[in-house]
């Protein structure tokens, strides 16, 4: 198995889609996208997936409105790995959503536990004090775990109340694929930061010529909102802002450059800790 992960706009998915063409025998690799936000129907243009989507698995599983978290990720890339194994090639994953990755290669633990989003929106009116019951009820050495502030946070409090009530850890643990780290892991990242920044602004760039507004325009028309989790997206939030008048255009894209920009650099933090990863400079 081949893994290609690294910062935002390297070219992750075209050294992966060469990778594969030279496989023997020729085409003998398939790609696996695990990017969080290309795993979304109906986002195509703001979130580059201008490449054929019969190539690539993983593109277009969820709605918009959908949640999709790296729990959902492992299910359901263990099969699609198995299938492509079965079928004598090579899977290849692309993609710079880390927390995928790291759950698919080194599993989860209590804190990873998948999210309840039913149980986070019946918790999110209550008191602080009901929340602090509620989880001293469940398990007080977990409460007396947090710190002061935690105890008072109704965002921490909520999270523990749903570790503590999920009961997946055994199968989160068994649902992990593999066992061991693929031999080829490689990382793409930017040597000089003002090159990814100069390349950020050109793909931007080009995603407003191809039609960015208007396929917010579309969504929105279509039923989705900008609090759905597929918009909670850099780019279309700062488009959605542009459509209701809360920003000019011209902030919206400076806006969508340096989130963007951000974004690059908290992928390439999280990612650095995984000693595993044989780093290429761009």
């Amino acid at each position: 198995m081949i893994i290609i992960t690294g910062q935002t706009a390297t070219g992750k998915t075209k050294l992966a889609l060469e990778l594969a063409k030279n496989i023997p025998p020729p085409g003998g690799g398939e790609l696996i996208n695990f990017d969080s936000r290309q795993i979304y129907k109906y986002l195509d243009i703001i979130t580059g997936k201008d490449i054929p989507k019969t190539k690539i698995w993983l593109y277009d599983v969820v709605l918009p409105n959908e949640y999709f978290s790296s729990f959902d990720f492992v299910k359901k890339v263990t099969p699609i790995i198995e299938d492509i194994k079965k079928r004598g090639k090579i899977p290849i994953l692309v993609g710079g959503t880390y927390l995928y990755l790291k759950h698919l290669l080194y599993g989860f633990d209590e804190n990873n536990s998948p999210p309840d989003f039913k149980l986070r929106e019946k918790l999110n009116s209550k008191s602080v004090n009901y929340l602090q019951k509620m989880l001293i009820k469940l398990n007080k050495k977990v409460f007396d775990g947090l710190n002061h502030s935690d105890q008072l946070n109704p965002r921490r409090l909520i999270r523990k109340i749903e570790i503590t009530k999920s009961k997946t850890k055994t199968v989160l643990n068994k649902t992990v694929f593999i066992k061991s780290v693929p031999e080829i892991f490689i990382g793409l990242r930017y040597k000089d930061k003002s090159k990814l920044r100069q390349v950020i602004i050109k793909r931007v760039e080009k995603r407003l010529k191809n039609g960015a507004v208007e396929e917010v325009e579309k969504l929105l028309k279509m039923g989705y909102k900008k609090t759905d989790p597929g918009l909670k997206t850099i780019g279309y939030q700062q488009i959605i802002k542009y459509l209701n008048k809360e920003l000019t255009k011209e902030k919206a894209i400076n806006d969508w450059i340096n989130k963007e920009v951000q974004y690059a650099k908290r992928q390439l933090t999280f990612m650095k800790n995984d000693k595993n990863i044989k780093w290429r400079e761009i």
